[in-house]
């Protein structure tokens, strides 16, 4: 099996599409693919040439910029397939790094395919020591996204005997490497903002047990690995991977389509997933939880969230795509409770805050009928909460989940034989031409 693996070509449909104009102007025939799934697509790629006219479409919401075989949504449904898999099975029957092994490969690895994937791996964990170095740049109280999103485009400078985009081997091992690495980097950024040393990787942990090592180890004391605890990062990890052409994977295809490098590429996505819309969501939703405060406070925060004058937003519940359910909510609820039962926690004030909060708008007329029911974003705050992670590192985990869906989705667009540099076009509303004058005359 190929390292990456490829997806059948477009063909269009016999059927096609025309489009009329009031104006008189003449009508065009606009061919139509299908997909194995979900909406047929109008190709209007020649649409400018024939008609001088461009779409309107800000936000892309009813563009496909790519056609791609890696991840499948349907809003409606509820659904989310990686290479044909639902995700409330991958969950269940496997671990991060088979997850990693589907996107990129195409198919769930065997016994051996996973021994050996897991060894090239971990053998990739650590990261060049003089990278140590580059740390030491940054302010000790700098956002560790900050730090990330330098460190992780700093990689090509330690590791430039991989950057031929057009050769298949150079981008399995740029892969592998920042797959590999990001956890390190992360990790990193973690001890250098609370003035503690690094922690080097351990070959004998699994992927996210050395994790949580090196984030929670230090030298005065051996740290002992709670399994409970590692497979509820572990899940946060899968539930993260990839989420089909998102903001931040669109902006690692947009930077890639002009040829740049992975590691530049994936701190671009980064970067995107910084934003409070995206990436930021469970940080918003701890952020808003901690604003409330006690769960007597609840009523009036309900009250204020219904209040259509009001600023006051319900974070962590309702999904732009997912028009009924978030699949990946179920698996991070039954997560969260493992995680408060084992850890003791169901009664501290946070915790208990948020299982009221999630008990009302479960039950709340007005949440039901808006279908605003708790996200993965939710959920997966309170765990990272629980597991000791601050606030501040939650996108960075969430980077660390969702690097193998950008290389994955890099790699898919690099391996196009048409691929184009991404050129969005604009409706403009400016100006029209006019006289610059010399500055005494203005």
């Amino acid at each position: 099996m190929p390292f990456f693996n490829t997806r059948t070509l477009m063909t269009p449909s016999d059927v096609k599409a025309t489009l009329s104009f009031s104006d008189g102007s003449p009508s065009v025939e606009l061919p139509i693919y299908q997909g194995t799934q979900g909406p047929d697509a109008i190709d209007i790629r020649k649409l400018y040439g024939q008609t001088g006219k461009f779409t309107y479409d800000p936000g892309f919401m009813s563009t496909a910029a790519c056609n791609s075989a890696i991840t499948y949504i349907d809003g409606d449904k509820g659904e989310l397939l990686h290479r044909g898999y639902p995700i409330e099975q991958l969950a269940v029957h496997g671990d991060f790094l088979d997850v990693c092994y589907l996107l990129l490969k195409g198919d769930l690895p065997k016994a051996e395919q996973k021994r050996e994937f897991n060894e090239l791996v971990t053998m990739h964990t650590m990261v060049h020591e003089q990278m140590q170095f580059f740390f030491r740049g940054f302010r000790r109280d700098s956002h560790p996204m900050a730090v990330l999103t330098g460190c992780v485009g700093a990689l090509s400078a330690f590791y430039h005997d991989s950057l031929n985009i057009n050769d298949a081997r150079h981008r399995e091992v740029s892969a592998i490497r920042l797959i590999a690495k990001l956890p390190t980097l992360v990790a990193m950024a973690y001890k250098y903002n609370i003035g503690m040393p690094f922690v080097y990787p351990l070959n004998e942990l699994s992927y996210s047990a050395n994790f949580m090592r090196m984030m929670f180890a230090n030298p005065c004391e051996e740290y002992k690995v709670n399994e409970v605890l590692v497979r509820a990062l572990d899940r946060i990890l899968i539930l993260h991977a990839d989420h089909e052409q998102n903001a931040s994977t669109s902006t690692v295809r947009l930077a890639g389509s002009s040829g740049a490098n992975p590691f530049a590429c994936v701190a671009a996505g980064i970067a995107c997933l910084w934003g409070p819309a995206h990436g930021g969501a469970n940080e918003a939703a701890l952020n808003m939880l901690e604003e409330i405060g006690s769960p007597e406070r609840i009523p009036e925060f309900i009250k204020q969230v219904k209040d259509k004058h009001s600023s006051v937003k319900l974070m962590g519940f309702g999904h732009r795509v997912y028009k009924n359910y978030d699949p990946r909510a179920k698996l991070m609820r039954e997560t969260c409770h493992d995680v408060l039962e084992e850890l003791g926690l169901q009664n501290e004030p946070l915790f208990k805050l948020a299982m009221e909060l999630e008990k009302i708008a479960l039950e709340d007329e007005y949440f039901v009928s808006r279908k605003l029911y708790p996200n993965v974003d939710f959920y997966s705050g309170i765990v990272q909460r629980a597991l000791g992670i601050p606030t501040s590192m939650f996108t960075c985990i969430f980077a660390m989940a969702r690097t193998v869906g950008w290389i994955a989705q890099w790699n898919e667009m690099i391996s196009e034989p048409d691929q184009k540099i991404g050129r969005p076009r604009q409706l403009f509303v400016g100006q029209t031409p006019r006289e610059a004058k010399p500055i005494e005359q203005r």
